[in-house]
């Protein structure tokens, strides 16, 4: 369930930036956001809107795409919805406290990760850097 917040509310506590992406589902440039070759030993990317617990550091890897990319999230903090602008069909990501817009899960694209071996795909988990906040050292 999504935190009560109003628009208004939102916009009072995240950047212009933030809210465009996080409230408004819009999507940085490709290559320009803080955590794309971030790549720490440990810790935890939270949601930049409301501070819910999103990704390990552990399930963070290289794609290449322009975006963070992690091929799984902790269990029950991101949702997935049906999204079917941009004349295709994929899959949004939000956090499940908020329902702040993180970015879009991609399958079968066969990067060698976990989820690649245990479920025959992989889920990358396209994030905006702009939608996370790092915490260093934290499991």
């Amino acid at each position: 369930m999504a935190l009560p917040k109003s628009e208004d509310e939102w916009r009072a506590v995240l950047n212009k930036e933030q809210f465009r992406i996080l409230r408004e589902k819009g999507t940085e440039r490709p290559f320009t956001g803080e955590y794309d070759a971030h790549y720490p030993g440990q810790g935890v990317y939270s949601c930049a809107g409301c501070g819910a617990a999103l990704y390990t550091a552990d399930t963070k890897f290289k794609s290449g795409c322009g975006w963070p990319a992690f091929f799984d999230a902790i269990p029950g903090a991101v949702s997935r919805h049906e999204d079917k602008s941009m004349f295709m069909t994929r899959i949004e990501i939000t956090c499940t406290r908020c329902g702040g817009h993180l970015g879009h899960v991609f399958k079968g694209e066969g990067f060698p990760t976990p989820t690649d071996e245990r479920i025959f795909f992989i889920a990358r988990h396209c994030v905006n850097s702009i939608s996370l906040k790092f915490s260093e050292g934290q499991k």
